[in-house]
């Protein structure tokens, strides 16, 4: 692997873990199976999760979002809720599917 500038870097086997839309054709309860089996697996590993679903990002340490190509804003799902931007706006227009209130009041 070749770092940003070039330089050979080693990737040791074990310590990465990409997901790329890993639940993407799972019902719910698949999911949630999923998801409680990789943060079983991810204890001393980095582990990347690459998904347009809030519901698989949200519980990340830190979520990177992506904008044409460009890291627009980073940091833990309370941070990025808590500012006005893509991600607060993203977050509410997917939530709004589930909930009449997307900040988190039911529907009635």
């Amino acid at each position: 692997m070749t770092d940003w500038q070039g330089r050979k870097r080693r990737v040791v086997p074990g310590w990465f873990l990409i997901l790329d839309e890993p639940s993407a054709a799972l019902d719910a309860h698949a999911k949630a199976d999923l998801f409680d089996r990789v943060r079983d697996l991810a204890t001393g590993r980095t582990v990347f999760v690459i998904s347009h679903r809030f519901a698989t990002v949200r519980r990340a340490d830190r979520i990177a979002v992506l904008r044409r190509g460009r890291l627009i804003e980073l940091g833990s799902h309370e941070q990025l809720m808590a500012e006005p931007g893509y991600y607060a706006e993203a977050f509410a227009l997917q939530a709004s599917a589930y909930l009449a209130d997307p900040l988190g009041d039911p529907a009635p």
